[in-house]
């Protein structure tokens, strides 16, 4: 079997896999935030943090809650990865610098889990499990309490109530995001991943040095780490290393993880307003957008270029020859389509357009089909632009899910789709200008100026996954991309709270026969190509400096 074919039968079996999961998932995730009933272990959960479960919150008391515990989070991690060398079960690893502290703590709340650091010269048993694979789960539940938010926007009506944050955050985390976990765990240990809290041990000579490995609660880590589209890794090597990613059938589940809670949000969406061909619709923008850029991918990295090419079967530098080119495009698509940041192989080495088009995977917002709900309020949000799009090409009033698109409500969606490329733009234009972040780069030219582009499209746009080949741990890396972060992180969420306050509070608009049906083919198609224009060509002249240029000269 040739490796194109290899390739194309497992994207088959993840689709296959995927389209299995959709319905009962989503049905499932629906029931679980419509639910009036509160379990006893999430009501004493309620009870130590003083939160009332049945009380309303409006858009600001809701964003107040998500910011308070996103601060508190931060901090309590920040002091976790300060104190660690006085922590039991620290493996001997001193406290964390400052700068790369703050750098972490604001990356792992963010649900970005960029990474600066070595983990497995750096990190402890205590600092990984009780700190960084905690917020893989809140961090996550975060982002699908806020895409809930905004769907009851949609569903409600002459209210500004948007349901509690706390009991959003809370059934996110043990009714989905932790049975999950357990049971990919359990496969993950099952295909030969590791779990234990083994210390640091000597495996023998390499390269005439000695050679050492340090254990950890590495499967059940994984697990939440792609379910919750978090992507940090246990080791440096992140989803290459064996420990984390033994064998093609661990990396096809892995892909699998990050896919199943994005996809399937856009059929909890569809059973919450009471349409689920609106599901659909969303569905197939996602799945056009996610099936495409998968087989560019394949298609720029199977191409051959010259005899090291063909002997190889393909652009296999800096892949792993376990996964193939196959497995490692499909992983690469997937990882930052979502806002996962997760690797099994390294972008840097990827040719100039397969590199080019992990870049712009990130900058369309990661919304196809994204992160956990990040990914779903993301193209929501795009769907509200289209509708008004195609209102102005009519020339009547936008509408969607019988509600108006007015100026109040285009200027918080305008606001949402601005705020990332102000961020990653205005970033790396900064650090092209000094001389000290440039002393980073591997590269020079082209490839470099990509460097410093995808470091700071994944920081911002909550990704977390590194083009290799930037030395990011240094104080202005660490601090500018922890900024971008934090506020690539909350300020999108303030204005889409906002929106969905604004829409809660209106009447319904009856439906017409003027009217643009939002669950047919033609406005999925009108969704994806306002997906690829609006998003996309905001970043087209700085990735024609980057991976275009690099790609045409190649």
């Amino acid at each position: 079997m040739s490796s194109q074919t290899a390739g194309v039968l497992q994207l088959l079996a993840l689709i296959a896999a995927l389209a299995l999961a959709y319905r009962p998932l989503g049905d499932y995730m629906a029931g679980v935030y419509s639910s009036e009933k509160h379990y006893r272990p999430e009501k004493w959960i309620y009870k130590a943090v003083g939160a009332n479960p049945s009380a309303e919150m409006r858009w600001p008391a809701y964003l107040r809650a998500v910011l308070a515990f996103s601060a508190v989070s931060v901090l309590f991690l920040y002091a976790l990865q300060r104190l660690q060398g006085s922590l039991p079960g620290s493996l001997g690893f001193t406290s964390i610098d400052p700068d790369q502290a703050f750098n972490t703590a604001a990356s792992f709340v963010a649900n970005t889990n960029w990474q600066s650091y070595y983990g497995e010269q750096a990190m402890g048993h205590v600092v990984q499990t009780g700190g960084l694979a905690v917020q893989n789960f809140v961090s996550a539940a975060v982002g699908m309490a806020v895409a809930v938010a905004l769907v009851r926007g949609f569903a409600r009506s002459r209210t500004g109530e948007l349901g509690n944050f706390w009991t959003d955050l809370v059934r996110g985390t043990v009714r989905i995001l932790l049975p999950i976990s357990v049971i990919g765990a359990i496969v993950l240990v099952a295909c030969g991943a590791i779990q234990n809290f083994s210390g640091i041990h000597e495996v023998g000579q390499f390269m005439g040095g000695t050679q050492e490995w340090n254990g950890g609660a590495v499967a059940s880590q994984e697990a939440i780490k792609e379910l919750g589209t978090n992507g940090g890794g246990y080791f440096n090597a992140n989803s290459s290393h064996p420990f984390e990613n033994p064998n093609p059938l661990s990396n096809l589940f892995e892909i699998f993880l990050i896919l199943l809670i994005p996809f399937a949000m856009t059929r909890t969406f569809g059973k919450m307003v009471g349409s689920v061909k609106q599901g659909y619709a969303i569905l197939a923008a996602m799945a056009t957008i996610w099936i495409g850029f998968t087989a560019l991918m394949m298609c720029t990295e199977f191409a051959h270029h010259g005899p090291a090419f063909d002997i190889a079967g393909g652009a296999m530098e800096g892949k792993e020859t376990r996964f193939g080119i196959g497995g490692s495009s499909i992983f690469a698509v997937a990882t930052t389509l979502t806002s996962t940041g997760a690797v099994n192989s390294f972008h840097s080495s990827y040719t100039g357009f397969g590199g080019g088009i992990t870049m712009l995977g990130m900058q369309l917002g990661e919304i196809a089909p994204g992160g956990v709900g990040s990914g779903l309020y993301g193209m929501l949000i795009m769907a509200v632009i289209a509708v008004f799009i195609a209102g102005l090409m009519v020339g009547r009033t936008p509408e969607y899910l019988g509600k108006k698109i007015g100026t109040r409500e285009i200027k918080f969606a305008a606001c949402y789709i601005l705020i990332t490329p102000a961020l990653v733009l205005g970033f790396t234009a900064v650090a092209m200008a000094l001389p000290t972040p440039a002393d980073s780069m591997t590269n020079s030219g082209a490839h470099g100026f990509s460097e410093i582009l995808y470091a700071y499209t994944s920081g911002a746009n909550n990704n977390g996954s590194a083009f290799a080949g930037l030395n990011a741990d240094t104080q202005w890396f660490n601090t500018t991309i922890g900024i971008a972060m934090l506020l690539g992180r909350f300020l999108p969420m303030v204005f889409v709270l906002a929106l969905a306050g604004s829409l809660a509070a209106q009447t319904p608009v009856p439906e017409t026969s003027g009217t643009l049906r939002t669950d047919k083919p033609l406005y999925a198609g009108l969704l994806v190509g306002t997906v690829l224009v609006v998003a996309g060509l905001t970043y087209f002249p700085a990735l024609a400096l980057g991976p275009l240029a690099e790609g045409l000269a190649s």
